[in-house]
């Protein structure tokens, strides 16, 4: 295989906000692009990433293939691409090489690992709710509602989605209405409860695209999506917060 990009921030930044939830994984190489689909140690949080072919500059794949490596180190090198470079991945032997290209070339290789864990197969799920909306603006919400609680309720009904968190002392409420920049589904009523934590690392998606998609349900896993049309899907689905009353 050889994978040429000319615009290295998708795959740098993609790997770097996954390594955030995922140490090991396998990544596939297929005709349509690369694709990942992994769950974090904790499974809490799932992330589906796909590289579309129509990004990459050169896509050469004789035959599909998985790659196993570790997204930490993947990222240390990756860190090291400029936007003016032109990435190149080759498979050579047991290892990745990863090549940089602009008015110096650089190379570096990484050991393809072995992983035992079986495939992660992406959930099918249902959402009576579904708001497409400005990424920074859930980022603002998320940022906020940390401030004040470890975990945050979604809430949606209809036109309206508010985010509310309630500390010991402190609580937070912030409203977006339906408008130009936010369209909001909602066929009920409905409010479940996240993890700061985890959202502040998902909210990273919005390095790769201005918009976000939020479809969630009551007590039931939310599913946060970043796309770039032609270029790059990452998604993340977490698990929900249920207290016991």
């Amino acid at each position: 295989m050889k994978l040429t990009l000319e615009e290295p921030k998708y795959l740098k930044e993609s790997i770097s906000i996954i390594s955030d939830l995922v140490n090991e994984t396998r990544i596939k190489v297929v005709k349509e692009g690369l694709e990942l689909v992994a769950m974090d140690p904790a499974n809490v949080a799932m992330v589906v990433f796909k590289l579309l072919s129509s990004s990459f500059k050169e896509y050469k794949v004789e035959k599909e293939s998985e790659i196993a490596i570790n997204l930490n180190n993947f990222k240390q090198i990756l860190r090291r691409a400029n936007q003016t470079d032109v990435l190149t991945l080759e498979l050579e032997e047991n290892k990745l090489k990863v090549q940089m290209k602009s008015a110096s070339t650089r190379t570096f290789s990484l050991p393809i690992i072995d992983i035992e864990e079986r495939e992660q197969k992406v959930p099918s799920l249902n959402f009576p709710v579904s708001i497409e909306m400005d990424a920074s603006a859930l980022n603002e919400a998320i940022e906020d509602a940390g401030i004040v609680a470890e975990s945050v309720s979604f809430v949606a009904e209809t036109g309206k989605f508010m985010l509310q968190a309630e500390g010991d002392l402190n609580s937070a409420a912030i409203e977006v209405k339906s408008g130009s920049d936010t369209k909001i589904t909602a066929k009920e009523s409905v409010k479940s409860k996240y993890s700061v934590e985890y959202l502040k690392k998902m909210i990273q998606g919005s390095k790769l695209a201005d918009k976000v998609k939020v479809e969630f349900n009551k007590d039931y896993p939310l599913k946060l999506t970043y796309n770039t049309v032609d270029k790059v899907m990452l998604s993340f689905i977490l698990a929900p917060r249920v207290e016991n009353e």
